[in-house]
């Protein structure tokens, strides 16, 4: 009796303890720098993850509304899946319910790095769609602060949340408005000035932010997701409170000075968000047809 009791006890220690929020930080001492989860060095292994049914896209497909039964189907396979590949993290945008971050944690072992767009494709301001996300005007200041501080505060003790992470490649999307990517101007001083009028303010915005949520949540980072390193000097000078710089990289079959800058400009741990090649075959010099890779 006294040996079951025991193993009662302990079997409902291990399932309280693994049930509780993560401690994460980034630790830098004279090794460098790395995330540290519970005590343990952690390496991320993640991938981009979203699940929108044939026949739906990201607009309408509406899967967190979908029943019980029917999440859990879909999260049963994908994440069976994705646990076979290694993968430990998962990054996704906001607007999954907390609970389904617990159960993929607690079944699968796999960690969310949860995304809030800040603006990158848009906002509803009074109720009106504003296509452009100008940084600098007080009503988008007080907007997205006010909804980082509600993300933290729906989040911060999810079993499972490995950390927070503002933006989609924002810096591009100074350039243009909505999700299509576009040539960037040629003349350096036009990326210049869109550097200094848009995205200074941007980016000092985010750092705001992330002072915010660090002293609502101590226990998760706050990165940011960068197009490459444009604007590193601006990151360098504005983003002194942001823990990690995430980058979307697409330089090919290497990333050839991306660690040396980053160590150089900012002195931050790198996190690479996205990264590939892009829609280019270099050895026949033409662009790729997906779609027929994908069919055959």
């Amino acid at each position: 009796m006294k040996n079951n009791f025991l193993r009662f006890v302990l079997f409902l220690f291990t399932v309280t303890a693994f049930a509780q929020s993560n401690k994460v930080s980034v630790v830098s001492n004279e090794e460098g720098m790395k995330l540290v989860v519970n005590g343990k060095d952690f390496m991320i292994n993640g991938m981009n993850w979203d699940y929108i049914p044939i026949g739906t896209n990201t607009v309408n497909a509406n899967f967190w509304k979908k029943s019980d039964d029917v999440i859990k189907a879909a999260l049963d396979t994908e994440m069976s899946l994705l646990k076979n590949m290694n993968v430990n993290v998962i990054r996704q945008y906001t607007g999954i319910p907390s609970k389904w971050i617990k159960y993929i944690y607690e079944n699968y072992g796999i960690y969310t790095m949860l995304n809030h767009s800040f603006g990158r494709y848009g906002l509803t301001l009074d109720g009106v769609w504003t296509p452009v996300t100008i940084y600098s005007e007080p009503r988008t200041q007080e907007f997205l602060i006010a909804e980082m501080e509600q993300l933290v505060k729906d989040y911060k003790d999810t079993p499972g949340l490995l950390l927070y992470l503002l933006g989609n490649e924002n810096n591009y999307g100074l350039f243009w408005a909505g999700a299509e990517t576009e040539d960037f101007p040629d003349s350096d001083e036009e990326k210049k000035f869109i550097g200094e009028k848009r995205g200074r303010p941007m980016y000092k915005l985010m750092n705001e932010a992330a002072k915010k949520m660090k002293a609502m949540d101590t226990s998760h980072p706050v990165a940011i997701c960068n197009g490459d390193v444009l604007f590193i000097d601006i990151v360098a000078e504005e983003c002194k409170d942001v823990d990690i710089y995430g980058v979307n990289s697409y330089r090919g079959s290497s990333f050839t000075d991306m660690f040396e800058v980053v160590k150089q400009k900012l002195n931050k741990p790198i996190m690479f968000t996205e990264f590939g090649a892009d829609a280019f075959n270099e050895i026949e010099k033409k662009k790729i047809n997906f779609l027929k890779h994908i069919i055959w």
